[in-house]
């Protein structure tokens, strides 16, 4: 996998139900409910609410009171998506390593927050 598209992956996606939530409203360009996203993905409403925003904001998808959509901000991020997805199909460890990693550190941060120190 290149710099960039790790990079990408690594920004993008702060867990590995985001990278599946993108990539099945990738696969069926439409308007999808919440409640046809928790079924189709098995994700509980936090989980999904959660890979939403982070989605948003990455600008992946739009979502608005009629619903969720794959909607990439530009054609080099609809590139990254396309590698994304080819990366996944063919070394889908390497892509969820990359996701984990990063979302590691930041819980790693999380936790530290709450150790007790010597003074």
């Amino acid at each position: 996998m290149n710099p960039e598209l790790s990079s990408f992956i690594a920004s993008s996606f702060h867990s590995v139900w985001a990278l599946e939530l993108l990539l099945l409203l990738k696969s069926e360009q439409r308007k999808w409910s919440p409640d046809e996203l928790i079924t189709a993905l098995r994700a509980s409403d936090l989980v999904l609410s959660q890979a939403i925003g982070a989605l948003v904001r990455a600008g992946l998808i739009t979502a608005d009171q009629s619903g969720v959509s794959y909607a990439p901000a530009s054609e080099g991020i609809a590139r990254l998506v396309e590698h994304t997805e080819r990366a996944y199909a063919s070394k889908p460890d390497a892509v969820r390593r990359t996701i984990v990693m990063t979302s590691k550190s930041g819980i790693a941060a999380f936790a530290d927050a709450f150790r007790l120190r010597k003074d």
